[in-house]
């Protein structure tokens, strides 16, 4: 679903925005934003002032943000990945913006949750093998953990553009799991007003709940 109309997707006719406006009878202000496959957590300010405070936050790094994400093939039990991006600018709803950017600071905290390995030949390998891991984003470039997780050479589960087509393959024939293996599962932060630290979180979605019971 996307957070409000989008060159990105003409055809889509559900906004969270609006489907929020009408649930509470009352306009609301988007503070930042989920990749159109990413679930999980999103917030919402309901006036300009604290969504203009709330996004400092984040500008500072203060937000602490977790997801959690399957990924193909046994990860570092823990990895710190500092790797500049280059950002990948959408040809429709990025017609406007800058073309010769440099690649900006982006850094990841990894920590290995469970492994699930199955006997079941994939692509050139014997078996599949696939990883738990916990995200911990510490900047918030476009994309950033899907291609960090490239990066280190375990894509994120269901990845169609970052990711590895064989294991996506197997993932919707074995595992049954049809989307990207990436939840935005909790968000921390300072209220903007009286100081006072606040904790949103969310459930997995039951398939994806189900994909992560399989692990050890």
């Amino acid at each position: 679903m996307l957070v409000h109309k989008s060159m990105i997707d003409r055809h889509e006719t559900e906004f969270l925005m609006k489907i929020l406006r009408d649930q509470i009878g009352q306009y609301v202000y988007p503070v930042h934003r989920l990749d159109k496959p990413t679930a999980g957590v999103i917030l919402f300010a309901l006036s300009s002032d604290v969504a203009r405070l709330l996004a400092q936050q984040f500008e500072l790094h203060t937000i602490q943000k977790e997801y959690l994400a399957v990924l193909r093939g046994f990860a570092p039990e823990y990895l710190f990945i500092d790797y500049a991006l280059k950002e990948k600018l959408d040809p429709i709803a990025d017609k406007k913006a800058k073309q010769d950017k440099e690649a900006q600071e982006a850094q990841t905290e990894m920590l290995k949750l469970a492994e699930l390995s199955l006997p079941i030949p994939v692509g050139r390998y014997d078996g599949a093998r696939f990883s738990l891991v916990k995200l911990m984003p510490k900047t918030g470039r476009k994309h950033q953990l899907r291609r960090h997780m490239a990066h280190i050479s375990h894509p994120i589960v269901g990845d169609t553009t970052h990711g590895d087509g064989k294991q996506n393959q197997f993932a919707r024939d074995h595992l049954y799991f049809n989307k990207l293996a990436l939840c935005a599962t909790k968000l921390s932060f300072k209220h903007p007003v009286n100081d006072i630290d606040m904790v949103c979180e969310t459930t997995l979605e039951d398939d994806f709940q189900t994909l992560v019971g399989r692990f050890d």
